[in-house]
Order: C-alpha cells, then structure tokens, then sequence
C-alpha cells in the first residue's frame, strides 16, 4: 500500500499549509431442532443477505452515498464495482477498511471535516445554542470545493460517497452537487432533511444556500440528470 499526499489538494492559511486530502493508491409434534442447528442455520441465511451501510442510496449513475461502511458491508459494496471512496471524517480510516480497499483495487479519497468546530467565540456559540438550537458547525467551503472536483471526475467512477453517520457532511457535498446539476433549493433542501431528518441543522442549509459553484461550472458533468 503506497500513503501519498495530492500536492493540489493543499491549502495554505496564514504561511501555514493544511492537508486538505490524503489518497491512498491501492494495487491490489413434529422434530425440534437442537438450539446449536438452529443458530447454524440462521448464520447460514444471514451469509446470503447483502447488507448495505446505514443510509445508503445512490444519488446519480455511478455516485452513492452512504454511512460509515463497517465489515458486514463489504459483501454489498463489492458488487457496485466501486473505482473510489470518498470519506469525509478526518480520522485514520479503519484498518479493515484498507484491507477492503486493497483486496479490491480501490481508490481512497479522505477529506478530513470535523463534525463541530471545537473552538469558537463565546458569543457565537451563544447565538447558534440561543437562535438555531444546535452546535456550532464549521464546514470548510475548499475542502468541498475539493471533494466536488473527486465527484465529478468520472474516472473515479462508480464512486462512494460517506462520513460518519452519512447525513450531514455527506449532505453538505451532495446538496451542493445537486446546485451544479441545477436543482431549486426547495429540492436540494428536501433531499438533505430526507437523511437528516430529526437531526438537520439550519447551518448547513445555509452553507449550501450560500456555496458558490461558479468555478466548477467548467467541468464536465457527466450525469444523468444534467444531460438534455
């Protein structure tokens, strides 16, 4: 397994510079059954069952988005024939995961977006608890920039999308892969509360209201839903 860094995936802030994306290059009566045959018997069936990761739905011909994948997945992901994953959490990627990405030649894209800012003005954090009943949430706009030009590069195609729980810093990226394909807020909006449901956060449908994706409207768009 080869651990490099994208040069263009780097941002500089203040003479600082922030790694904004790691790839990871892969090559590579009647009868009763005995309590113990029961069991046998109900492992035997679960081993036939794909399982796919929590919140798991395709967005367009060869993007998906998903949860955390966990073991039990990987049986199903196998079969989308995936080129890459994009993961959103800035924490090392499982071990077992990287054997799965390495057994089965996939690409690995890790934009690393903490879920709350850990430290923010006391009178900010007071107006988001007062006014909007939720955490402070900081969604870096670059690092989505970023992801974007991941997504819309069909050679990383059929690609995953996911975080930790695949609602919010997932939806964040395809709410704003949806303004590119030219979706009405009211749609883009919808499609985000039908994953985050209980939990959707008024930041990040600002941040999405707010995203400006007039230096991406170059790319291509190779999509089912942007073709005439």
């Amino acid at each position: 397994m080869k651990v490099e860094l994208n040069p263009n995936h780097h941002h500089q802030d203040q003479g600082t510079e922030t790694e904004m994306c790691r790839t990871i290059e892969v090559v590579a009566g009647g009868v009763v059954l005995s309590p113990a045959k029961q069991i046998a018997g109900a492992d035997d069936c679960a081993e036939d069952l794909f399982i796919p990761p929590l919140n798991f739905s395709m967005v367009d011909n060869g993007i998906f988005r998903s949860g955390f994948p966990e073991s039990a997945n990987f049986s199903f992901l196998q079969t989308l024939g995936l080129r890459s994953i994009i993961c959103l959490c800035p924490e090392p990627y499982p071990e077992a995961n990287v054997e799965f990405l390495k057994s089965n030649g996939i690409k690995l894209f890790q934009f690393g977006i903490e879920g709350y800012k850990e430290f923010v003005s006391l009178p900010m954090l007071l107006h988001y608890i007062i006014f909007t009943k939720e955490p402070f949430v900081n969604i870096p706009e670059d690092i989505i920039r970023e992801a974007l030009k991941v997504v819309l590069d069909v050679r990383n195609h059929p690609v995953l999308i996911h975080c930790k729980r695949g609602k919010h810093r997932t939806g964040c990226l395809v709410g704003c892969l949806r303004k590119l394909q030219r979706w009405c807020l009211t749609s883009v909006f919808d499609e985000y509360q039908r994953f985050a449901a209980a939990k959707a956060r008024v930041a990040d449908q600002r941040f999405m209201e707010m995203f400006d994706v007039s230096s991406l409207k170059h790319l291509p768009m190779p999509f089912s839903c942007s073709k005439r």
